[in-house]
């Protein structure tokens, strides 16, 4: 998007320098990367990257006002609803496609948002290997906190140790060793020492937790949560001495709770030139839009894409038995804005911030970025093109 950053990290590209780039990350985290990473980063011109923060602290006022947490009571399933619910999210995750508004400039919309962790230890990795296999440009920085990596890490620490030992800290997902996010576990247990746990791993005595390791019993403390109800479901007959609805002593960072506040049911109070008209499909009251071909269909309660219709009827929703689950939203058309050898790609950036205990609002750490040439940003929608896949931002300062 850069002009100048894109010509001279296109002129310095190599298949050869990409192929020791991908084969680093085999070398630290052996087995573990288990999804494609795009050929280069994405750099960002200074008018965009002030269009993105405009954006984003727009919702963030809205997720700070004093009604919000009751608007969002409905988001969270009942039978899906965990004790011990902090204050505010821990996390947040603001997802926008980059796109060309009528005066031809380059603006970001609003995709969708988390109140949820990403992949916060990987994208620090991440970043620092584009810098050591590839010629970056000055005056772009990728830790949007004004830290370096040693302070970015640091931040983590703070978030998710809060000073306690790592070793009562653990990171909680269902057979992490399956997560297409794995890579990530390792680099958080790396810099955090914070050891991935599966749910199974668990140990229940009245309200307290446990794991073991190395044949001790350890007692947890605080749970960086990376479950999620959806992949929860997916394994129905589970024989667990604690379920994820109990009530237990520990501190969440990232309240499951949270992950349904803070998401797309949070996108119809949302209101700005950078966040596409949406509604749930129920506020329409059978009146819906004539041209339904601009608008994508999405269910409240999936993840990574699950269940989205691009191509809707009418019909569709009518037939819906729950539509106060499911939003309509306009459809963007993403630009393809990133220069590749052979054409120009699309692009979608993740904002990622953390938000601790006591602070007033979310602190921006760094980003994410996805390439693509599919109809759909995602992995599974571009496995046979290259300068697709995950990547990293850098910002023009």
């Amino acid at each position: 998007m850069h002009k100048q950053a894109r010509e001279a990290f296109n002129r310095s590209f190599t298949e050869s320098k990409y192929q020791d780039f991908v084969a680093s990350f085999e070398s630290a985290f052996p087995g573990q990367l288990d999804f494609r990473v795009a050929e280069t980063p994405v750099f960002v011109p200074k008018e965009l990257k002030e269009k993105i923060l405009q954006a984003s602290d727009e919702i963030i006022s809205t997720l700070l006002s004093p009604d919000f947490k009751e608007k969002t009571d409905r988001a969270v399933p009942e039978d899906q609803n965990v004790p011990g619910e902090n204050a505010h999210t821990s996390f947040l995750a603001i997802d926008y496609a980059i796109c060309r508004n009528k005066a031809g400039e380059l603006v970001p919309q609003l995709i969708e948002l988390q109140g949820f962790p990403s992949i916060f230890g990987y994208q620090a990795f991440l970043s620092e290997s584009f810098k050591k296999f590839f010629d970056i440009t000055e005056g772009f920085e990728y830790v949007l906190g004004g830290e370096d990596y040693e302070g970015y890490v640091q931040k983590l620490k703070d978030l998710i140790l809060a000073g306690a030992d790592p070793e009562q800290v653990i990171l909680l997902e269902i057979y992490p060793e399956k997560q297409k996010t794995k890579v990530d576990f390792a680099v958080t247990e790396a810099i955090l020492g914070v050891k991935a746990v599966c749910y199974t791993k668990l140990i229940k005595e009245g309200k307290r937790l446990f794991y073991e390791k190395e044949g001790r019993k350890i007692q947890i403390k605080r749970i960086y949560n990376r479950l999620i109800f959806d992949d929860l479901q997916n394994y129905p007959d589970l024989d667990t001495s604690y379920h994820f609805t109990d009530e237990v002593d520990v501190t969440w960072v990232g309240h499951p709770n949270w992950f349904f506040r803070i998401s797309k049911f949070s996108m119809p109070f949302l209101s700005s030139p950078y966040i596409p008209e949406t509604k749930f499909v129920s506020d329409y009251q059978g009146n819906f839009p004539d041209d339904l071909e601009n608008y994508v269909l999405k269910p409240l309660f999936s993840f990574a894409g699950a269940g989205v219709q691009l191509h809707i009827s009418e019909k569709d929703l009518i037939a819906l038995r729950d539509p106060e689950n499911y939003i309509l939203q306009k459809k963007v058309t993403y630009e393809p804005v990133i220069q590749a050898p052979d054409g120009l790609v699309k692009c979608e950036i993740r904002m990622m911030y953390g938000w601790n205990d006591d602070a007033p609002k979310p602190e921006l750490l760094i980003s994410l970025s996805r390439l693509s040439r599919g109809e759909m940003i995602g992995v599974r929608f571009n496995k046979d093109f290259t300068w697709v896949g995950g990547s990293a931002g850098f910002f023009e300062t």
